[in-house]
């Protein structure tokens, strides 16, 4: 099953766009791993036709609260519609599991045993400083938690968090996570 984890850093706050919809956003980089390759990849706004091939030809969209933000905010730039790959979102896994939401930087603490190298607001500093290639390395740098949070709870069937000192774990299901066919898509293909 081929399983591409992505996330995206944007170049713009909600906050400036009068909008709580993040399809109101502005994409700066876009990182993913793709488990057909191994390798990761990241795109700047203007280089995303080239990630439409990729995400049309893979099984499951991974992310941290992908299905809320990064998905929407994507599909705006997309010639389709990607919400018609499957997606798994670890961030409502564990709302599902634990009944709260929590940062990708709190998972990957309690279960990796390290943090996120920085976060949004220093991206968007960098980006705005014209620090493209810090930015891509900081985007990059989440996907790589992603991917080994996502390789941990499948192989475990839990994540770990920090809580007032206390190292917690989240009970998951992750048996139907990657089962089951992808629907192909073909919008940029030319076929």
């Amino acid at each position: 099953m081929r399983t591409v984890v992505f996330d995206i850093e944007t170049s713009n706050w909600m906050s400036e766009t009068g909008s709580g919809d993040p399809a109101d956003l502005s994409i700066a980089v876009v990182a993913v791993h793709d488990s057909e390759t191994g390798k990761y990849t990241c795109y700047v706004e203007s280089e995303l036709p080239q990630l439409w091939p990729i995400l049309e030809r893979t099984d499951v969209l991974v992310g941290y609260n992908s299905d809320h933000f990064d998905i929407p905010l994507l599909n705006k730039y997309y010639p389709g519609d990607l919400t018609r790959i499957r997606s798994l979102d670890l961030m409502q896994e564990v709302h599902k599991s634990l009944g709260r939401r929590l940062k990708l930087d709190s998972i990957a603490e309690g279960t990796l045993g390290e943090g996120k190298s920085a976060d949004g607001a220093q991206s968007l500093k960098w980006w705005r400083a014209g620090e493209v290639e810090k930015v891509k390395e900081y985007c990059i740098k989440d996907v790589e938690l992603t991917k080994r949070v996502l390789d941990f709870a499948l192989k475990n069937n839990k994540l770990k968090y920090r809580d007032l000192g206390t190292t917690r774990e989240i009970p998951l299901n992750t048996s139907k996570w990657l089962s089951g066919g992808a629907k192909p898509m073909t919008f940029t293909l030319g076929f």
